[in-house]
């Protein structure tokens, strides 16, 4: 390998590394010949003189090539290999609903997810709370789960990626997080690794998102959308709002309630509809099952609203040990919170704003998300009929949510970030639509 100190030294002074350095360091991460030190001088890096187009490309392509990269040709799916993944965000339940509606479509979802980190919500924990559902099944048994129900959500392997779960934890330690160029890599590494053809990226803008600020998104998902054409992988992000809870629940178990209620018409959110629908359609064209973006609009709606996504969401769900019967008798199986409390506002009056990021951190507060990767979650406890901007609330009346806790003094805590989460006064003059923009 190239003497390490002189790779930093080019990254450090502005310098341009090649396709091959990029690689020689990659794999020195991954199998730890690349020292911690030396990783977080690298990432320190990154993070002050940024990446090339081509640094970047190059990058992410040796973190996929770190470990294995999954074949599908050989597994009799049902259609094209194809994903979609959020940079996180509050009540974000549409990996539950998409996945099974792109299947019901003709497509086949291997999707590997996360868990919940910060403020965010991981579709992990969400479906830890099915029990018996099994987020790490050994790789044949996801192979057969994508094969025969057109869809599979699970983690990720030790296998896939290694280097950037190194990277990731060394980032963590040394305050380089926050680098475009390491993000994308990180996410798309994973990506790539999953051997898809095609990927929709949901890149949230507001309060709850990861990137509050609108110009800094774009310019993740423009990143995002660059790195994996350059990396051969077809892919649109799509920015979508997160000023407000998506859906009305935030929490584990609550929010596939939600969900299974979605897909078997026993609710229906506008916003989450939108957004679910608007990914679904974009992943479907660009995987090459649709022609165009109404056709796959309408497929996308017929199999939401005939049926056909629920019934491959309970196929999924039985493939990988859950309940047969969870879309028939959810409440016999999703785990139910204790204590419920009206988190009731002040005053009447209607919501003007919401701070969502304060939302989702009285999620994490009831036990619901984790402020380190290490602690335990409570899949019952969340947060139900969620108000969002524009809505009347009132002492009494409409609360600005209902909280469910492990207990009494939680669900009283949760209830004070609520009312500080809210701002009530003026409507806002116009609401923000829930899908902003597309990027191709």
């Amino acid at each position: 390998m190239t003497y390490v100190p002189d790779l930093i030294r080019i990254k450090r002074d502005g310098g341009e590394l090649s396709d091959g350095q990029l690689g020689e360091l990659v794999q020195g991460i991954a199998d730890g010949s690349v020292s911690d030190a030396q990783v977080g001088a690298l990432a320190m890096a990154i993070v002050l003189r940024g990446m090339t187009r081509a640094e970047r490309i190059a990058l992410t392509g040796a973190m996929r090539d770190s470990g294995d990269v999954l074949d599908w040709s050989d597994a009799g799916l049902p259609g094209p290999a194809l994903d979609k993944h959020s940079t996180g965000g509050v009540g974000d339940k549409v990996s539950l609903l998409l996945a099974p509606i792109v299947a019901a479509c003709g497509g086949a979802v291997p999707m590997i997810s996360g868990r919940g980190l910060g403020h965010t919500g991981g579709t992990l924990d969400k479906l830890e709370a099915i029990p018996g559902y099994d987020t790490a099944p050994d790789p044949d048994a996801f192979r057969r789960a994508v094969a025969r129900a057109g869809a599979a959500i699970v983690g990720q392997t030790a296998r896939l990626a290694p280097a950037d779960r190194r990277l990731y934890a060394i980032r963590d330690a040394t305050g380089t997080v926050e680098s475009i160029p390491l993000i994308v890599a990180s996410i798309l590494s994973k990506k790539l690794a999953a051997g898809l053809d095609a990927l929709v990226m949901d890149v949230k803008v507001g309060s709850g998102a990861f990137l509050p600020g609108r110009e800094q998104t774009e310019q993740l998902a423009r990143a995002i959308v660059e790195v994996a054409n350059g990396n051969g992988l077809p892919t649109s992000a799509v920015l979508t709002d997160m000023d407000r809870v998506l859906g009305r629940t935030a929490g584990n178990a609550v929010e596939v309630r939600e969900s299974i209620d979605h897909l078997t018409g026993a609710a229906n959110d506008a916003r989450l509809r939108e957004v679910t629908l608007a990914l679904s359609a974009e992943l479907l064209v660009l995987g090459g099952v649709e022609p165009n973006a109404s056709a796959a609009r309408r497929a996308a709606e017929r199999a939401l609203d005939g049926g056909a996504a629920a019934e491959r969401f309970a196929a999924m769900v039985q493939e990988l040990g859950g309940p047969a019967d969870l879309l028939e008798a959810p409440e016999r199986h999703l785990p139910d919170a204790p204590v419920s409390l009206a988190a009731e506002p002040a005053e009447l009056g209607t919501v003007s704003s919401v701070d969502v990021r304060a939302v989702g951190v009285a999620v994490v507060a009831l036990g619901g998300g984790r402020a380190r990767e290490d602690d335990l979650v409570d899949h019952s406890v969340g947060l139900t009929e969620v108000a969002g901007p524009g809505e009347e609330v009132a002492p009494g009346g409409r609360p600005l949510a209902k909280v469910h806790a492990r207990d009494e003094q939680s669900a009283k805590r949760a209830a004070e970030a609520l009312r500080a989460a809210y701002t009530l006064g003026e409507p806002p003059p116009t609401a923000r639509p829930p899908v902003l923009e597309v990027l191709r």
